[in-house]
């Protein structure tokens, strides 16, 4: 088994106001922590993972398919791999919640070296 804090891991800054951290993972999957300030967008993206997330606090506004759909505190979501998404914290409060990713993301561009 295989434990992982979130006091222990040092986020990056993935774009301006997000902050992403990896923490656990197994061969199929991984968490995500993320920290998103008011104001922040993640630029339209798509990837080869499926990702399903739970928002623990804040509002995130995701953008998908021409569609926004508003995620709050106790929502979770789901995204099929390669399909296009943004998302944007249009609140005054920071967005925190978890995506979880699979297969796993290994290495991601905005992780720190």
């Amino acid at each position: 088994m295989e434990r992982v804090s979130l006091d222990d891991l040092e986020p990056s800054e993935a774009a301006d106001g997000v902050r992403l951290a990896l923490m656990a993972g197994t061969e199929s999957m991984n968490v995500q922590h993320f920290e998103i300030e008011p104001g922040a967008v993640v630029e339209e993206h798509s990837h080869p993972h499926e990702q399903t997330g739970y928002i623990a606090e804040g509002e995130l506004v995701f953008l998908t398919d021409g569609e926004e759909i508003v995620c709050g505190p106790g929502d979770s979501y789901a995204i099929p791999g390669d399909q296009a998404h943004a998302a944007e914290n249009r609140g005054d409060e920071t967005v925190r919640g978890v995506d979880i990713f699979s297969p796993p993301r290994e290495n991601p561009s905005w992780q720190s070296e």
